[in-house]
C-alpha cells in the first residue's frame, strides 16, 4: 500500500498519512490539507513510525494523525 503524507494548514504542527492521494477522509475540523509526501509499498515511514500501526488505522479510519514537534525555544 501506498500512504501519502498530509500537511494541515489548519493546524500547522498537525500531519497526517491516508491511503488515497486525495486524503478523502482526513478530518474536516484540520482543512485544508495538502499533501506533501508518498511512502511507496513496503518503504520506511518518517520519524521512525510503525508502518503496521498506520496501516492498521487507514484500514480502520481512513487515516492516522501525527505531530511535528516543536522546536525547543532559546
Amino acid at each position: 500500500m501506498n500512504i501519502y503524507i498530509f500537511h494541515s494548514e489548519g493546524k500547522p504542527e498537525l500531519r497526517a498519512f491516508a491511503g488515497d492521494a486525495g486524503g478523502s477522509k482526513l478530518p474536516s475540523q484540520f482543512r485544508p490539507w495538502h499533501a506533501v509526501g508518498v511512502v511507496g509499498t513496503g518503504k520506511a515511514l518518517p520519524h521512525k513510525i510503525s508502518r503496521a500501526t498506520v496501516e492498521d488505522a487507514i484500514e480502520a479510519k481512513g487515516f492516522q494523525l501525527w505531530r511535528i514537534k516543536s522546536p525547543p525555544i532559546e
